[in-house]
């Protein structure tokens, strides 16, 4: 296989992956329809940052450790599923008034706020450690540089996820003005808190 066929036959699969709503949609999509544009970016950024480490790291070999290491996985994955629960549950627990808003807003910051939240997200997610491990190396070409190889495959998969990010977030400005509403407000971290907590239920409760 060469590498131009490589390159498209990955971007196909993880074309769909991306595509999949999860919990990266589910973050993205609040953050923007809430109106914090910097810090929507932010984590549009941070999941991405967390992508590539994951492939870097999978293309170093590094990662292999969560296939060959029960500890190492479960260590990641406990600390995964305790962060995906606190953060939910605390969208849950917001008034959705517009005291409250305004507080949160003034509180939870921009762009680096945003950033810390998706990069944490995705590395603390083992199971995308995984998919890397099991995936990646099946598509970089025999005889091609094992690292710079996986690294530019891991490149496509960060392109796809920021154009579908500039969709969501165009998306959720559209209707920015509706969900700013206090009621909206609520329905939107309820909802988006329940989700979050539900993938840290299962990632706590996955064999």
């Amino acid at each position: 296989m060469e590498m131009t066929t490589a390159l498209w036959s990955f971007a196909l699969v993880v074309g769909l992956l991306t595509l999949t709503p999860g919990l990266d949609t589910a973050l993205i999509l609040r953050t923007s329809a809430l109106g914090r544009r910097r810090q929507a970016w932010g984590v549009v950024l941070g999941i991405q940052t967390g992508t590539l480490i994951w492939g870097t790291l999978t293309s170093a070999g590094v990662t292999a450790l969560l296939t060959a290491s029960q500890v190492a996985y479960e260590v990641l994955r406990w600390a995964g599923a305790a962060y995906l629960v606190w953060m939910g549950v605390g969208m849950l627990r917001k008034q959705g008034t517009e005291a409250a808003a305004e507080q949160e807003e003034s509180v939870e910051g921009g762009f680096g706020h945003g950033w810390r939240r998706g990069t944490l997200t995705n590395l603390l997610n083992p199971k995308v450690g995984v998919f890397y491990v099991a995936v990646l190396p099946q598509f970089i070409p025999a005889g091609a540089p094992h690292f710079a190889a996986g690294v530019a495959l891991t490149c496509v998969h960060v392109v796809e996820g920021l154009l579908w990010s500039t969709v969501l977030v165009g998306f959720a400005r559209v209707l920015r003005g509706w969900l700013r509403r206090p009621a909206a407000r609520r329905v939107m971290d309820r909802v988006t808190g329940a989700v979050v907590v539900g993938f840290g239920l299962k990632l706590a409760l996955a064999d």
